[in-house]
């Protein structure tokens, strides 16, 4: 029965898989609904910073902040390099979660290089990081070993050589890409333009223009203040998109764990099953030998 020994073997070796996997789906449930409150915690701050935001400078058009310049009509012509803020986890076996925005990722890129300029990017993530390292990707600034929850303190100092990069016209623009939550079954890679800041993310609705009129008293001075509040917007909207992706990472990993746990017991069954044919196959194989001897003796 060496036969039936090894197929046990492999029983007990399936069944240990699926009680971790299984160990594995209810943790990732239980962290998924902490990460999808945070997630939905930052917004309300999202959308204040960005009001205060269209406010001032709707109160003062005169001053243009860098991180809304125009690089066609500002004269920077000669950086041609476009930088990548890139969010992925720390950890893996989370189905093709950091797949498919990686895949989204190189795409950009390749229509970036096509393009001619140069490509700088930041890694927030283990697995962004060792993919932009093997693929040979220029990597000025990385954070990794995040937790289960995104602290600002962590991100602040990675994403700072970025916009000083693009403030010093080293940068034409930058992208950032994560996977956008949507339900416990479906997240989106994105792949959305950070930098400059579109007009279309700070303006502000028909109704609320007409309905009030916003001046301000500047200290120390209107360019310090307004570039100072839109790096903090930006600030926000990079650790949102790092809160949206850990909500998508524990639900892609407990789908991703459920699956395993299921195709373990599917496994299993087929492997119990094979052996108890090669059980009944052994018996009636002694039984028929046993038949055989008894009646050459009686013969």
């Amino acid at each position: 029965m060496a036969v039936g020994k090894e197929i046990r073997g492999k029983i007990k070796s399936v069944e240990n898989t699926k009680k971790i996997t299984k160990a594995m789906e209810m943790v990732a449930a239980s962290k998924m609904r902490k990460a999808q409150e945070r997630m939905r915690a930052a917004r309300p701050y999202s959308d204040k910073i960005r009001n205060i935001a269209a406010h001032l400078a709707e109160a003062n058009p005169e001053y243009k902040s860098p991180y809304m310049r125009d690089v066609a009509k500002s004269g920077h012509t000669a950086a041609k390099a476009v930088g990548f803020i890139v969010v992925t986890t720390d950890k893996g076996l989370c189905g093709g979660l950091n797949t498919n925005v990686l895949r989204a990722v190189t795409n950009k890129m390749k229509e970036v290089q096509t393009a001619g300029n140069a490509i700088q990017t930041v890694a927030i993530g283990n697995k962004g990081l060792g993919f932009l390292n093997r693929i040979g990707a220029t990597v000025i600034s990385h954070a990794t070993q995040l937790g289960d929850a995104p602290q600002l303190e962590k991100l602040i100092g990675p994403v700072k050589v970025m916009l000083d990069a693009f403030v010093a016209g080293k940068l034409d623009a930058v992208y950032l890409c994560y996977t956008k939550f949507i339900n416990t079954m479906k997240q989106e890679p994105l792949v959305e333009a950070l930098l400059p800041l579109a007009p279309q993310r700070l303006e502000q609705s028909a109704a609320e223009k007409k309905q009030y009129g916003w001046d301000y008293i500047y200290e120390p001075d209107a360019p310090t203040v307004i570039d100072d509040l839109l790096t903090r917007y930006i600030e926000a909207l990079v650790y949102q998109a790092v809160a949206e992706n850990m909500a998508s990472e524990q639900s892609a990993r407990m789908v991703a764990m459920k699956a395993a746990t299921d195709n373990a017991g599917t496994l299993i069954g087929e492997l119990k099953l094979i052996y108890n044919k090669t059980r009944q196959a052994a018996i009636t194989k002694e039984l028929s030998e046993i038949v055989s001897g008894a009646a050459a003796i009686s013969g």
